[in-house]
């Protein structure tokens, strides 16, 4: 009756398996996994080693079949926990390899994937399936190599247009450390020298929602922000369900209160590779969890980002970890890219070791007045250097006449003459001078854009060039920066060397090393 019953569950499990009906399958195998344990421990080695060797085969199966099973149902922690009992049983099964060589690489632990699918190539069963073998080989060793040293090229895809899938990326953490921060809280500082479009990291997101907003600011794209938050809500706290790492990496994050008392944890925590032992898995608070959202979620139309390919229809949100720990100064060192649901983050400008890692958090083109609102609708109060200096000289009264005279519609070549003239008399030199003309970007650009005003002002006003290069000093590379900067060398028939490697360091400040030049050059032609 014993043995029928469970050629009964096995024969069930197995069709359930077969229908992707996963929940019912592990159900169904855990009940056969059971029963199977029992009759082995009550079966003696010695007195009948057939019977022995058949339960422990099906066992080994089972155990197989319902780690795929969780595999598809994101639970992922189980299913390592029957592939490893599977491999207790019979170390080189190949099904059990293959099936944990998957999720090792769906978890980011690319050696230890490598190592599952090498064994599973000796196994004989192997020729059957050598192609799928081999591609999971070169995919494991193509991440395995960017993870190790940051080399990442999307220049193919960008080429081609962003046609067809998202490149796939590893997850990557470059010199970076998390210290005690005099902005605020905790923040991510490098360890070593970096210069423009260098990576600091490369990571996939929590959890992300998309939608399509309506162009007009009306109710309707109020209801679908809700409805869209709800959501990635809800993800959020799926994942952190089913995995004790991102459970514990989630409460790791700050709920905006007490931050001057929170733990500073190693970076090493944030890599995939980390094990989990140790890490407890208490229950959710939901509170905390919405804090922890509200404060360290990323939008992926900030303008310290830049959303290549298809993404960049849509209004998104999303949970990245490590880019959570990244403050915002006025004087800001880094950007992101968003390729799929993976931020890319990089150096915007040259950075030195010690420095903290910084993002804009809203436009730093603008006046010191329009960014301190904009500061208090984050609800912080920004003490950059660039603010500081810029509260004290704002107080002169031909800056508020400047200011008032561009409300009223002044020529924009006269503000810039002003400004400039203004500077050389208050002694205003190096970066001091580059945040003044980022705060007047908006007048500097319009001025450069006008052949007619360019032709009235001549050399009362400072080349394109001048400008840009302080302004990328002060506050990184921007995208209107570099667009100014072209523009101005198609108006003077320029292209040489040193115009083009300048347009380069430019760019690759704005998206990174992550393209080649021929692919930059298309990204900077798509752009303008």
């Amino acid at each position: 009756m014993g043995e029928e019953l469970m050629q009964q569950l096995r024969s069930r499990a197995t069709e359930l398996l077969l229908r992707e009906e996963w929940n019912e399958s592990v159900q169904a195998y855990s009940h056969f996994i059971s029963l199977c344990q029992h009759h082995i421990s009550r079966i003696h080695q010695h007195t009948d080693p057939d019977h022995l060797f058949k339960l422990q085969k099906s066992l080994c199966l089972a155990l197989s079949n319902r780690a795929e099973a969780r595999s598809r149902l994101r639970d992922l922690a189980n299913a390592l926990q029957d592939c490893d009992g599977a491999l207790e049983i019979e170390g080189t099964h190949f099904k059990t390899l293959l099936c944990k060589g998957k999720i090792l690489l769906g978890l980011n632990r690319y050696s230890l994937a490598l190592d599952c699918f090498k064994a599973a190539l000796l196994d004989p069963q192997a020729g059957l399936k050598c192609g799928a073998l081999e591609g999971y080989l070169d995919r494991c060793k193509k991440l395995e190599h960017q993870s190790r040293t940051g080399a990442f090229d999307l220049s193919d895809w960008v080429v081609n247009g962003f046609r067809g899938k998202f490149p796939e990326l590893a997850e990557y953490i470059g010199a970076v450390q998390i210290m005690k921060s005099e902005i605020s809280g905790r923040g991510l500082f490098a360890t070593k020298n970096v210069d423009a479009g260098t990576l600091v990291l490369v990571t996939k997101a929590i959890a992300t929602e998309r939608c399509i907003l309506p162009e007009q600011n009306d109710d309707s794209a109020d209801n679908i922000q809700l409805v869209m938050w709800k959501n990635f809500i809800d993800k959020v706290v799926e994942s952190a369900s089913k995995c004790k790492r991102l459970h514990h990496l989630i409460s790791v994050l700050s709920s905006g209160e007490d931050e001057d008392v929170l733990e500073v944890p190693d970076v090493n925590l944030f890599r995939p590779e980390t094990q989990e032992s140790g890490l407890s898995m208490g229950k959710l608070d939901m509170g905390k969890i919405l804090s922890i959202l509200d404060v360290n979620s990323l939008v992926e139309d900030a303008t310290s980002a830049k959303v290549l390919g298809k993404n960049s229809d849509y209004y998104g949100v999303g949970l990245w970890i490590l880019p959570a720990f990244i403050n915002h100064s006025c004087s800001p060192n880094a950007r992101r890219l968003h390729v799929g649901d993976h931020v890319i983050v990089h150096a915007s400008r040259d950075v030195k070791a010690g420095e903290e890692i910084t993002f804009a958090y809203f436009d730093v083109l603008l006046p010191w007045r329009k960014r301190t609102d904009m500061a208090k609708t984050w609800g912080f109060q920004c003490n950059c250097k660039r603010c500081k200096f810029e509260e004290q000289i704002c107080s002169k009264m031909e800056i508020q006449e400047i200011q008032m005279g561009l409300e009223r519609g002044l020529d924009m070549g006269d503000a810039v003459y002003r400004l400039e003239e203004g500077m050389r008399r208050w002694m205003v030199r190096g970066k001091e001078k580059g945040y003044l003309r980022a705060s007047f970007w908006a007048a500097y650009s319009e001025a450069y854009e006008s052949e007619k005003t360019v032709r009235r002002w001549g050399r009362r006003i400072p080349a394109v060039e001048a400008v840009v290069d302080s302004v990328l000093e002060a506050v990184g590379s921007d995208e209107r920066v570099l667009k100014a900067f072209m523009a101005g060398l198609k108006r003077s028939g320029g292209g040489g060397v040193v115009e083009i490697e300048r347009a380069m360091k430019l760019a690759r400040g704005v998206y990174g090393k992550v393209v080649k030049k021929q692919a930059m050059r298309t990204l900077i032609s798509l752009g303008y």
